[in-house]
């Protein structure tokens, strides 16, 4: 029982990619007709997209594990393609490489990380360290030499031209050209769906504005408001009062600064901060009190949970999803994929 629970723990390194190969075309011709419509009625097209408004969050969640699961079989792939090509050129077979270049290096585990290995996974058995000894460093050697492997074949990729075709699952939501940040022109719209009482949204504002600065004329934020008024009382009140700052054009200048300050998000509050901002204050207090954006704000909230949004800050990146007071890191990583995506079509485009 024991060895056959740590064998499947650690599976080795070159998976058989026979059905990874179909897997990856057929990836390829879905993305290609994913503009078709999936049902026409009355001579009226129905897209996947339109599926969102109905299905919601959980169409995109099923989305985002199609795609992992995807993405890892790809890696096994371009990984399993890289080691035939260097295997090729030096003459020998992919697992004479890897024994020669990956295996042949790695040590034999101590009695010490056996035993420690051993005390992790104890309550899967009642054998004795002793007994069981040789199989537990085997199975942490196997351990080391699939992510040695892993490690050996992506090196590779230094050498050779990969391509990643394989998309992440897009959702297209719209926004409000006036509460747009930077270029309108921009390739790459950054869409918002944040809680002005939300610490996480809060805290990832520095991290927006860097990337403004960093990409300037390349990519733009859209804002769009989802109150979770349920755990933040002062949400929706904030949300409407940057849509009435918004009339006096201090739209971006309000956004910062309850942003900046998430305890003064009451109404008094909000009104002496409209006035420090050189609002009129008596026009930006009639204009709260009035209610007259909270069907505003209610839609922004709508096409949020639609889209698949459940939490804040939720951002689409010209289409992609990302959640959370994520890392500069993260985002670079998407726009700099959207942005090498849009001059790859850019290219085939004027090659026509």
């Amino acid at each position: 029982m024991f060895k056959q629970r740590l064998t499947t723990a650690f599976p080795l390194i070159l998976v058989p990619c026979l059905a990874f190969a179909n897997l990856c075309s057929a990836q390829a011709k879905h993305q290609a007709g994913s503009d078709e419509p999936v049902a026409i009625v009355a001579g009226q097209p129905i897209y996947e997209q339109d599926l969102m408004s109905v299905a919601g969050p959980g169409l995109l969640d099923l989305r985002k594990q199609e795609y992992k699961l995807k993405n890892d079989a790809l890696n096994q792939c371009i990984r399993k393609k890289l080691i035939e090509v260097e295997a090729k050129k030096k003459g020998l077979s992919s697992e004479e490489l890897l024994k020669l270049e990956v295996d042949s290096k790695i040590t034999e585990p101590s009695d010490d990380e056996a035993k420690g290995y051993y005390l992790a996974l104890r309550n899967q058995t009642s054998l004795p360290f002793e007994q069981i000894k040789p199989q537990a460093k085997q199975l942490l050697k196997n351990s080391e030499i699939q992510q040695a492997r892993e490690a050996y074949a992506d090196s590779l990729r230094d050498k050779s031209q990969v391509s990643i075709l394989l998309q992440p699952p897009s959702v297209q939501v719209g926004y409000d050209p006036a509460r747009v940040k930077g270029s309108a022109d921009a390739p790459v719209t950054i869409v918002e769906f944040a809680d002005f009482q939300c610490p996480f949204c809060s805290r990832v504002q520095p991290t927006l504005k860097d990337l403004l600065a960093r990409y300037q004329g390349k990519v733009k934020l859209a804002y769009r408001d989802f109150p979770l008024s349920q755990i933040h009382p002062h949400a929706e009140m904030a949300a409407e009062a940057s849509h009435c700052a918004l009339t006096q054009g201090k739209y971006w200048e309000m956004n910062d600064a309850m942003f900046a300050d998430q305890s003064k998000l009451e109404e008094a509050a909000l009104v002496k901060t409209a006035a420090s901002l050189g609002m009129d204050q008596n026009s930006f207090s009639s204009c709260l009190k009035s209610g007259k954006y909270k069907a505003a704000v209610q839609q922004d909230f709508d096409a949020g949970s639609q889209a698949g949004v459940n939490a804040t800050p939720t951002f689409f990146i010209n289409g992609e999803f990302l959640s959370g007071a994520q890392s500069d890191a993260d985002f670079t990583k998407i726009i700099d994929r959207q942005l090498s995506a849009l001059g790859k079509t850019a290219l085939a485009q004027a090659s026509r």
